[in-house]
């Protein structure tokens, strides 16, 4: 009888695990502004490996339309701040892969004087041999007066076993002209300190 009652408690435990580990992300809908310009985010967020964002803008020429777009992992959340300095509003979304270490990245849209968006580029991490050096993932981002700040926990360069060493690395961004056209993020400052 004992028995019978733990094992059926052990798999009702097991049911309840499984079915929370699996409940979906949940729905992103949001709507930012700057001034009377800004951006309606929506993503249904339902897969952890690829969902369609949509964005309206809002406050912008006639001539703008919604337009959606694929994106792989799922929005965690976004913002809107003037990060190339040109007085119009930019949208950041801020998306996590559907892994457990939590790696992050940025897609970001900007307006150019309200008629039209266009992407602005941000590089990828493990692009940049003395960035990825510790990384792991389980990134922050953050923005304030057009500068985007990364940060994350640094670990041991061992690849089987490695663990958090205790420091903190903060990368932070500024928007830079492109090469041919646009605009792109760069590197502007790197430091590693201790976590407190």
């Amino acid at each position: 009888m004992k028995y019978t009652l733990f094992l059926l408690l052990y798999c009702m435990f097991c049911m309840h695990i499984s079915a929370s580990a699996q409940a979906p992300a949940r729905r992103y809908d949001s709507s930012m502004k700057i001034g009377k310009a800004g951006y309606k985010v929506t993503c249904t967020n339902r897969n952890p490996e690829k969902n369609t964002i949509n964005i309206s803008p809002i406050g912008f020429s006639n001539e703008v339309r919604d337009f959606s777009f694929e994106i792989k992992g799922r929005i965690l959340r976004a913002e809107v701040d003037d990060v190339n300095r040109d007085n119009y509003p930019d949208l950041l979304l801020y998306i996590y892969y559907g892994d457990t270490l939590n790696k992050g990245n940025i897609i970001c849209i900007s307006s150019e004087a309200n008629n039209s968006v266009v992407p602005i580029g941000f590089p990828d991490i493990v692009d940049d041999p003395k960035l990825r050096e510790g990384y792991r993932g389980f990134d922050e981002f953050r923005v304030m007066e057009g500068v985007v700040t990364r940060r994350f926990p640094l670990f041991t360069a061992d690849s089987l076993g490695a663990q958090p060493t205790g420091k903190m690395r903060q990368v932070m961004y500024r928007v830079v002209p492109a090469e041919k056209s646009g605009f792109k993020f760069q590197v502007a400052r790197t430091y590693d300190y201790v976590k407190q």
